[in-house]
């Protein structure tokens, strides 16, 4: 029996709503889809000097020898998944990931890895949404700066098995050309108790960002809190957060989002940056929009 101890990165890449796909394709189309996707998703490991342990139905577990190396391959496998349907000619949206990583000791035994490590590994990877990366704050702590700087705080819970609150943090890859500027966990704390309130209003659905829900997206895919569902508009186009008790609108689409402040006539477009939102107004994904357009949303700080 081959039996040793190390200290390890754990993460998990797991399919999200598989069972939509077998729905909506078929049970061989999905299996074989799904087949494809986790093949490129051990492959990126492999570029990250990572090993996969094990694929169970439609998740894989990798360990990593670093935390910087796991939390790259974990950006790295939502954009190879991203990939895979950037030439689809199927009106077939792109798979998304749920992924989540731990640092500590780890058993590795008999080509598998156990312990306390891999069980909190799992489940914060059952805390993500679509498309995120969350890690835990040993990950943090072990990173370089630079991935540091697109991590933030997003979240204190309770994980089971373990005493007392455990942070979670976000890792961004979508914003990869946006210039933000952040303390983390600060910000993210602070937003839980305010009293500010923007609403959002679009297509006869309202929703409130405050301190209970300090942030939503915008964007084509069915992921997004609003979807707007428009050829302009990236999958994931931009996003609203509650920074410090202000509004920060951040664009990381192609076509940029244009800003009617207060519904004056001349709008601003914003491309791969961000915005502090004030007063009311209207946000267009893509294009521009008149106020009665079907697909303007209209933005108001209460």
């Amino acid at each position: 029996m081959d039996r040793k101890t190390d200290t390890l990165s754990v993460l998990f890449a797991d399919i999200a709503k598989s069972t939509h796909i077998y729905e909506a394709l078929g049970d061989k189309a999905a299996q074989n889809l799904i087949s494809s996707c986790l093949s490129a998703l051990s492959k990126v490991a492999g570029q990250h000097n990572g090993t996969v342990i094990k694929t169970i139905g439609d998740e894989v577990m990798c360990i990593f020898p670093s935390a910087t190396s796991a939390v790259e391959a974990g950006k790295a496998m939502h954009e190879a998944t991203e990939l895979m349907f950037a030439h689809q000619e199927q009106n077939l949206e792109p798979l998304n990931l749920y992924i989540g990583i731990h640092f500590g000791p780890v058993i590795m035994e008999d080509g598998d890895v156990y312990g306390d490590t891999v069980n909190v590994a799992s489940r914060i990877t059952g805390l993500a949404k679509q498309r995120q990366v969350l890690i835990s704050q040993q990950v943090y702590d072990e990173l370089e700066p630079e991935l540091k700087s697109s991590s933030q705080c997003i979240d204190k819970t309770t994980i089971k098995g373990k005493s007392g609150e455990f942070k979670v943090y976000e890792t961004i890859w979508e914003l990869q050309d946006v210039t933000i500027v952040f303390n983390s966990s600060v910000d993210a704390f602070l937003s839980k108790s305010s009293t500010s309130c923007l609403e959002l209003n679009f297509s006869g659905q309202a929703i409130e960002i405050n301190g209970n829900k300090p942030s939503a997206s915008l964007g084509r895919q069915s992921h997004n809190d609003i979807v707007v569902s428009s050829k302009s508009v990236s999958r994931s186009h931009a996003r609203i957060e509650l920074r410090r008790d202000k509004f920060i609108l951040i664009d990381q689409s192609s076509n940029g989002t244009y800003i009617f402040v207060e519904e004056k006539s001349d709008p601003y477009c914003l491309k791969r940056d961000e915005t502090e939102l004030k007063g009311s107004g209207i946000i267009c994904l893509g294009e521009k929009a008149g106020s009665d357009s079907p697909e303007a949303i209209h933005y108001r700080i209460k």
